[in-house]
């Protein structure tokens, strides 16, 4: 008759190398958890010695009434959340910044990526060669600093040497000379030029880089059934290429919300024309033209929360992108 053995207890030497086995185990596994964070610990330590230490004292200043006294006094006037319902109940951001800042942005994103997407189109039919002429040829445009290229469009519309002053009276259009910059929206039309011509060749290189991704078989099979071009592009280029819009959707926005040197290098955009204030420039004007630095400081705060807010839109497309 066969007697089943029971198992022989674990000695004190087995016991202790299992539980050293363990440790080193779990060690191993916060190791390995910790690992990315100690490779981003430098970026990240510089980030909030560059970004967010300045961002908190912009936010420490935006509750004080500091102008030039506190500054030569080293003193701290706190009045709490004053500058905030101050810049809030002032009819300026109603009627004026905030129309200035989000219609501007609305139309500028609006444009910059229909004429980046035409452009990308363009490029996509052209051969290996021509694509990268072409290509170069923009890409001009976006390496352009943003000073420089408002300097040039503000030469071209100039009342006094302006070229588009010049062909209009060529043309017998206008009798004399016309300043376009004191009209808000004359104003905004040559920023718009600007932006559009500085923001468009990247989203004509991101498209593209999406289009040639693009099935070309589905597209010719589209072709054979007798699907013109503009039904191709909404019922199969744009569903494949919906993440790579929504990505230059959002960041053309980021970026065309906080438009500045573009506003405040073109005549009157400085101040001198209130009524073509956007809010990047009316909290620059009353920091350092008022003094007013506490009060500049709480419309800074009010745009970093407006780009915070497009930000998050803009990192859950990623996350939503890296799932599709």
């Amino acid at each position: 008759m066969s007697m089943v053995q029971a198992p022989l207890p674990a000695t004190k030497a087995e016991s202790t190398s299992a539980s050293v086995a363990g440790g080193r185990k779990k060690r191993g596994l916060s190791l390995v958890t910790a690992r990315p964070w100690l490779l981003l610990a430098p970026g990240l330590i510089i980030l909030a010695v560059l970004m967010l230490w300045p961002l908190i004292q912009v936010f420490i200043y935006s509750l004080q009434d500091y102008g030039l006294r506190e500054i030569n006094t080293g003193e701290s006037n706190w009045i709490g959340l004053d500058n905030y319902v101050e810049a809030l109940t002032n009819p300026t951001l109603w009627t004026v910044v905030l129309p200035n800042t989000v219609g501007f942005a609305a139309v500028a994103v609006f444009t910059t990526v229909a004429l980046g997407t035409l452009v990308a189109l363009l490029l996509a039919r052209l051969g290996t060669v021509w694509r990268t002429i072409v290509s170069s040829c923009i890409m001009v445009a976006w390496a352009m600093p943003a000073v420089t290229g408002t300097y040039v469009w503000t030469f071209i519309f100039d009342a006094d040497r302006g070229i588009f002053n010049s062909v209009l009276q060529d043309l017998g259009l206008i009798d004399g000379q016309v300043n376009w910059f004191t009209n808000q929206w004359s104003f905004y039309a040559i920023v718009l030029l600007n932006v559009v011509h500085h923001g468009f060749p990247f989203v004509a290189i991101t498209v593209l880089a999406g289009l040639l991704g693009v099935s070309k078989e589905m597209l010719e099979a589209a072709a054979l059934d007798g699907a013109g071009a503009w039904r191709r592009f909404w019922k199969i280029i744009f569903p494949t290429l919906k993440p790579v819009f929504s990505v230059v959707i959002i960041l053309s926005t980021i970026w065309d919300f906080k438009v500045f040197a573009q506003v405040y290098l073109m005549p009157g955009g400085s101040g001198g024309n209130r009524q073509v204030l956007n809010l990047g420039v009316w909290s620059y004007v009353e920091s350092f033209g008022q003094n007013r630095y506490g009060f500049g400081a709480a419309l800074a705060v009010l745009l970093t929360l407006v780009l915070i807010g497009i930000t998050i839109v803009y990192i859950r497309s990623l996350m939503k992108e890296d799932e599709l």
